[in-house]
């Protein structure tokens, strides 16, 4: 891993940051690729915020931005590829997708529920800067609602979001397009998302350590390993059933608001003040607590379907199919 290089920027802007952050809330911060919407990845109400604030219409895996492969290593379960990979892309515009820890401190939505965490380490110098301040990790997609044309300059992120975040101006990015997106949780090297980052470049490295191994490239319809492929989600062992108007003596309850259903087997409440942003920070990790086969399914009260509701509800019909 290259030497990061640390600007000097006004430490009152890096205080501010840091000040949001552990207050839960978001940062447009710039990379070399493009701007971010970051928020610190432990939080799972932050990161409902970043889902929330972007229109995001599904629960897509986040990519978790650090400082460095010690703060890395932390989160993903570190390999001697990802080692190699490192030492000559990062910092940069390289995401490796690794196995998550058992311990991983990172909320379960920045994973999507699933058993995978995306990972780098930008080469901006400012978001260098602000990432080791901060020393952890950072979920940052890019600082746009879903859909639109990501950004590039601080006056593209205030476009978009107007006074809603703080935006801190490191200038025009340098590539202007996404990372490219590595898996390395399984056998075969897998390119999820094409980037600067390009396939004879990775081959070199994964080569270096083994002459005869390959580097795949996803198709269309791969499960989910990152943001920029189809949506395919944790899902339970047991039946899910949606818009649930009783429970059942066997049943597990996830519920809604301040009046659970009575009678169920178990039951977690996603939010008893009936807070769709505080729903959707532990929908993942109330759907694992439930999944037992002792229960005969998991029943789901009613979650409206504005805002962020429709992302929760999304997720609830794939874990139900």
């Amino acid at each position: 891993m290259k030497p990061p290089e640390i600007p000097d920027i006004d430490v009152t802007i890096v205080d501010k940051a840091l000040t949001v952050w552990k207050a839960g809330g978001l940062v447009a911060m710039p990379t070399e690729t493009v701007y971010g919407l970051a928020a610190d990845a432990t939080d799972g109400a932050a990161v409902a915020r970043i889902y929330q604030l972007k229109d995001r219409p599904q629960f897509n895996p986040l990519i978790v931005h650090v400082a460095d492969i010690a703060t890395a290593e932390r989160y993903g379960e570190w390999t001697e590829l990802a080692d190699a990979l490192a030492a000559d892309y990062w910092p940069g515009p390289l995401t490796l997708v690794l196995k998550r820890r058992v311990d991983c401190p990172a909320s379960e939505l920045v994973s999507a529920g699933g058993d995978t965490i995306a990972l780098r380490c930008p080469a901006h110098p400012v978001a260098h800067r602000l990432l080791s301040a901060w020393g952890g990790g950072l979920a940052a997609p890019s600082a746009n609602h879903s859909g639109r044309v990501s950004p590039t300059t601080a006056q593209h992120v205030r476009d978009e979001f107007g006074d809603a975040v703080l935006v801190i101006d490191g200038g025009p990015c340098q590539h202007g397009i996404e990372s490219t997106v590595l898996d390395l949780s399984g056998e075969v090297p897998t390119i999820l998302r094409p980037g600067s980052i390009t396939l004879p470049m990775i081959q070199y490295v994964v080569r270096g350590l083994d002459p005869q191994a390959s580097v795949a490239i996803a198709g269309a319809g791969s499960a989910i390993r990152s943001p920029g492929q189809l949506a395919s989600h944790y899902a339970p062992s047991i039946p899910v059933r949606v818009n649930a108007t009783s429970v059942g003596p066997q049943e597990a309850l996830l519920a809604f608001g301040p009046s659970p259903l009575a009678g169920a087997a178990a039951m977690r409440n996603l939010s008893a003040r009936g807070d769709l942003v505080e729903a959707a920070s532990q929908l993942f990790a109330h759907l694992r607590a439930l999944d037992d086969p002792s229960h005969s399914a998991i029943a789901v009260m009613p979650i409206p379907a504005e805002g962020i509701g429709e992302a929760i509800n999304d997720r609830l019909r794939r874990a139900s199919a």
